[in-house]
């Protein structure tokens, strides 16, 4: 073959693999215009439209959902907003509601699975008629206590038929307040329970006793009398103050109607950082610098609080920090809170001739003791004197209805 007939033949290809590429490119730009073309929406104008009752034109489009008016979406937006922001309210408060009845209900349970003493009476009637009470009063008591649980026996706690006659007609239980010795089962416990045999007035809690585990015996009282007793109130009182009951359950009907309360006489004293003394806080370091005070609380010998609040240490028990200090540490429960503190110095007189005088004045004291005690001074001795000269008188309690 010749170099003529082979250049031609190897220029006929280079013309034929260049019309091929634009061929190539022509059709992709072809195609992409045809594509296009098949997406453009449809001009507003030829579409067809329609006008409803009110007067509002309206694109009629099938196969399509119509489109709202903005106004129109953003109001069933906000609606529906609106509709789930309250489902949702109404499911909290079902959650805590049910939250609370199981915690009350769990706390039974323990009580009666773990054997704690439950009178006979209330293992019956209690799960068949669980009726309201105004105030369940729970007396603080320890092992070595047994002359003070009798001197306030005598005095402003009332006694077999006329204790229950209290329950049934004025809703108001009152109960010795202990738990159990280190060894279980000993002398101690065999003592307080032929006690509560004799006198059948002690709730017995599941509880190791000791002067250091107040705040705790605090926790599981609350817990446990919530769980037994449906009361609108529930009162911790040490065994060797004098209270009149009457006054007591007047006072506290005042704030029937209120959420969270928390009543006592309010204090907030100076947090002791010092080894040795009494009432010292091992924890001073957590209320700031040396010198300072603690928060407001009512202090350790009455103080009550509403159902809610009850209910709310019962639930949360093991998670509630202990400090050195019970009254601190019940007051520490409920600073974050939505609570309203009642500060009623009624409820920490003194013994005579101070709750005397005001009984003469026609304001009788809740509660007398000494500050100097910490209580009655020489309770055993004194009790029935300060009831004599200080109490409300027995038959104010039988016609004072609440």
């Amino acid at each position: 073959m010749s170099w003529k007939s082979r250049g031609t033949e190897s220029s006929k290809s280079l013309v034929s693999k260049k019309w091929a590429l634009l061929l190539c490119i022509g059709c992709f730009c072809g195609g992409m215009l045809f594509s296009n073309g098949m997406w453009t929406e449809p001009d507003a104008k030829d579409t067809p439209r329609t006008t409803n009752e009110n007067g509002k034109l309206k694109i009629v489009s099938e196969g399509c959902t119509p489109k709202l008016d903005g106004k129109h979406e953003s109001t069933d937006i906000l609606g529906e907003v609106s509709r789930t922001h309250h489902a949702i309210q109404t499911l909290d408060k079902t959650i805590s509601n049910l939250e609370m009845e199981l915690a009350a209900a769990r706390a039974a349970q323990e009580s009666i699975l773990n054997g704690s003493p439950i009178s006979d009476d209330l293992k019956i009637s209690e799960p068949i008629t669980k009726r309201k009470y105004l105030m369940v009063v729970g007396i603080n008591t320890a092992f070595s206590s047994r002359k003070r649980r009798d001197s306030v026996r005598s005095t402003w706690m009332p006694q077999g038929d006329k204790r229950e006659k209290l329950e049934k007609e004025k809703g108001i239980i009152i109960r010795f307040v202990i738990g159990h010795s280190a060894t279980s089962g000993g002398i101690l416990d065999r003592a307080i329970e032929a006690e509560d045999k004799r006198h059948g007035d002690f709730l017995r809690l599941e509880h190791v006793e000791g002067y250091l585990e107040l705040s705790a015996k605090t926790k599981t009282y609350f817990a446990t009398a919530v769980a037994l007793w449906d009361a609108d109130f529930y009162v911790k009182v040490d065994d060797d103050v004098h209270v009149n009951i009457a006054t007591l359950g007047a006072t506290l009907m005042r704030h029937r109607s209120k959420p969270r309360v928390y009543i006592g006489c309010m204090k907030s004293g100076p947090v002791l950082a010092q080894k040795g003394v009494r009432y010292h806080e091992p924890e001073h370091w957590k209320f700031g610098e040396e010198g300072n005070r603690y928060f407001r609380h009512a202090t350790g010998q009455l103080y009550a609080i509403s159902k809610d609040l009850a209910t709310y240490v019962s639930i949360n028990q093991h998670v509630l920090h202990k400090y050195a200090n019970e009254d601190v540490s019940l007051g520490s429960w409920f600073i974050g809170l939505d609570v309203e503190h009642i500060d009623d110095r009624r409820l920490c007189c003194g013994t005579p001739p101070d709750c005397e005088w005001k009984a003469q004045a026609g304001n009788v004291c809740v509660a007398s003791f000494d500050w100097s005690c910490s209580g009655v001074c020489k309770s055993v001795e004194r009790m029935k004197e300060v009831h004599r000269r200080c109490g409300e008188g027995e038959n104010v309690l039988w016609s004072t209805a609440f």
